[in-house]
């Protein structure tokens, strides 16, 4: 299922410093494989999925190869070895801006590693870079949660591109696997027309 969100001001309340000993850098060329890999818990997930996120990278990133590898932003510790990594992007030939890939390392879960990139991102934007749009599904829960945080409300209406928005039944598992408290804070809201005109394509670059 997917879901999809919209920003139109983040939230400065939601903001959170990077935690002790952690620190921002872009992503470098010769890590694209661990970048590949991330979304994915088990290196056999990871496995399975190289060709979908190879094939995703080289259609829609791999035309502007140099501003990705700017924008794409990782958190390190000590070691210098990416923890969490998430990057806002300019989709359909700039005309959406969007967050791409928010994601922390399993084993480093719980460490506000997420909450602290995504203020760092969102802290560096001004008033014409809203809204921001993303896509994710509703087993996302914790992530749904971090989103509507920050302001993210989740968009009705019409399939974007070739993906269906399948508001109705996200909210029924989230409403079942959210807290309650955390369910009620969450706004839904249809996304203006442009969105859809814009997003009305077979590609889908966010």
């Amino acid at each position: 299922m997917n879901l999809f969100m919209m920003c139109e001001q983040a939230r400065s309340a939601a903001f959170t410093p990077l935690p002790p000993g952690i620190f921002a850098r872009p992503l470098r060329k010769e890590e694209l494989d661990t970048w590949l890999a991330f979304p994915y818990d088990t290196a056999e997930e990871a496995r399975q999925n190289r060709a979908f996120m190879l094939d995703y990278f080289q259609e829609v990133y791999q035309p502007r190869e140099a501003a990705f590898f700017k924008a794409c932003t990782v958190l390190c510790g000590a070691d210098d070895v990416p923890l969490a990594t998430a990057f806002l992007w300019r989709s359909y030939g700039g005309r959406l801006h969007s967050l791409h890939w928010l994601k922390t390392l399993k084993e480093h879960e719980g460490r506000g590693l997420g909450r602290a990139l995504l203020s760092l991102l969102l802290g560096g934007l001004g008033d014409d870079d809203y809204p921001v749009y993303l896509h994710t599904h509703p087993e996302c829960v914790a992530a749904i949660s971090l989103y509507a945080d920050f302001g993210f409300e989740l968009i009705e209406g019409s399939p974007v591109g070739r993906r269906s928005n399948d508001l109705a039944e996200g909210l029924a598992y989230l409403k079942r696997e959210m807290r309650a408290d955390a369910f009620k804070k969450l706004v839904v809201r249809e996304a203006p027309r442009d969105f859809y005109e814009v997003t009305g394509q077979e590609r889908s670059e966010f």
